[in-house]
């Protein structure tokens, strides 16, 4: 069924995705119920995601000194088999923001992993968008250390091809959360399809067992299957429900 009611509206821009093939057997534990493990021909994968939160509205409201921030996630990829037809989703390890209050709103409404830190970001724009061959940067302080993303763009922003792996990693608009009594809610994020830019460089200097675990050392401490820059846009993050589908059991 549909869901039509907007919990938050804000702009996701310079989005640096580094993606990385992973064993379905470590991200298999944290698989929310009723979905399953997503893959593009034959690999599964975790991303790490770092990107621009702007222009934030949460029940239509801004909220002060929470409109503009930085956000860098662990995620991989899951698919519902809904009514109407396969949904493809994504699911967060852990998100890192720098505000506290957005942690705390997360956790209580979604039960995502919200964790904030002191954040930075460093981009090579040029009016409102990324330089040619520029430079885009995501830092977190952890444990007395600043950690990064970091990637380095290659020639022009393309439109996605279909059955790209870029596509695949992009186009997943729809969010699962694992739920304390093991329950499971599903969103609805709607945004139009993204340029994106290969990247000649990339880094990600990152304490993974401490902030991940022991687990993500292996894929996360080899190289990267893909990364890129995608543009990102202004989007829709629609209110959650349980799955199945109950309109009497919105999240809030």
């Amino acid at each position: 069924m549909a869901q039509t009611n907007i919990f938050l509206t804000a702009e996701w821009k310079h989005l640096a995705m580094l993606n990385f093939e992973i064993e379905p057997s470590v991200p298999r534990p944290h698989v929310p119920s009723g979905t399953e493990l997503d893959s593009w021909n034959g690999k599964t994968f975790v991303s790490v995601v770092g990107f621009m939160f702007l222009k934030t509205r949460v029940l239509g409201l801004p909220i002060p000194f929470h409109q503009n921030f930085e956000e860098v996630n662990l995620r991989f990829y899951v698919r519902f088999k809904s009514s109407e037809g396969w949904r493809r989703g994504v699911v967060f390890i852990k998100e890192l923001v720098p505000r506290r209050a957005i942690a705390t709103v997360a956790r209580v409404v979604y039960n995502e992993n919200y964790e904030a830190l002191p954040m930075r970001h460093a981009l090579d724009l040029e009016g409102s968008t990324i330089k040619k061959d520029g430079a885009v940067e995501y830092g977190w302080r952890y444990r007395g250390e600043w950690n990064h993303l970091r990637v380095q763009t290659a020639g022009e922003a393309q439109t996605l091809i279909a059955g790209s792996e870029e596509e695949f990693i992009t186009q997943h608009h729809w969010g699962y959360a694992a739920q304390k009594d093991g329950g499971c809610v599903e969103y609805q994020v709607e945004h139009p399809s993204w340029r994106v830019w290969q990247v000649s460089e990339r880094s990600l200097h990152c304490d993974v067992a401490a902030l991940y675990g022991e687990k993500y050392v292996e894929a996360l401490g080899g190289k990267a299957s893909s990364a890129f820059l995608a543009e990102g846009s202004p989007i829709i993050v629609r209110k959650g429900y349980r799955i199945p589908f109950d309109p009497a059991q919105s999240v809030f």
